[in-house]
């Protein structure tokens, strides 16, 4: 009997110790009232003043061994610090099932929307013309072609305009037919480049009334030769 009395403490603690190492830090009163009733139910079996000596005693060391060996959550993330790979993670942070900050990817950025002018004027200064004539020559087909080629991504969805315009040497309306022949090769020549026709809402020759240059040089009167197209959105 008096072996049993010896031993049934010694196991009882152990057991108690062993319990309370799977809890948490912060659970140390817990650990310690488990341990004043596991110690005074073992001092009953002496006496009563030793149940309460004894319980008061394994209370004390089973909540110090909770405090030092159990698992608590220094940061407050909610994750163990047996298992948190990113101690000291600021407050409020999301974390993982590790421990550690979830990182969100950027965002692709947007490329953004490219916004055409409603209205555009496009003046073919390259094609001047010869003189006295509305024949394009290869120079001013090769022009046309980008032309043709800015054209045909936005055709049939625009409304185009093409006006002819001379320089001051001949009558008005000498010019005013020439300027129109000009307007008119303008057009079929882009029309055969692949725009429709239908995009084409007006073709016509403002004759020598709008010039871009002094019409007493030659280099004014080479530039006053032109086609303009105006895009409509």
């Amino acid at each position: 009997m008096s072996m049993i009395r010896t031993a049934l403490p010694l196991i009882l603690v152990t057991s108690v110790l062993t319990g309370c190492a799977g809890l948490q830090k912060t659970d140390w009163p817990l650990c310690a009232a488990g341990g004043a009733l596991s110690g005074a139910a073992i001092g009953a079996f002496q006496s009563a003043s030793v149940a309460a000596g004894f319980g008061a005693a394994v209370g004390v060391m089973a909540g110090a061994y909770c405090w030092v060996h159990g698992d608590g959550d220094d940061d407050g993330d909610g994750v163990l610090n047996s298992k948190d790979k990113c101690p000291n993670t600021p407050k409020g942070t999301s974390v993982d099932a590790t421990g550690c900050p979830i990182v969100t990817p950027a965002p692709e950025p947007v490329a953004a929307p490219v916004v055409l002018p409603k209205e555009e004027i496009i003046t073919i200064r390259d094609v001047h013309f010869e003189f006295n004539k509305a024949t394009l020559t290869p120079g001013d087909k090769q022009q046309l072609d980008m032309v043709a080629t800015k054209l045909k991504t936005e055709a049939p969805n625009v409304q185009l305009h093409v006006s002819g315009h001379t320089d001051s040497v001949g009558s008005d309306a000498y010019n005013q037919k020439l300027s129109q022949k000009r307007a008119q090769s303008v057009t079929d020549y882009l029309v055969s480049a692949g725009i429709p026709r239908a995009s084409f809402v007006s073709v016509e020759g403002d004759g020598e009334a709008r010039p871009v240059a002094d019409n007493k040089t030659a280099d004014g009167r080479a530039l006053n030769r032109r086609v303009e197209i105006k895009i409509n959105r």
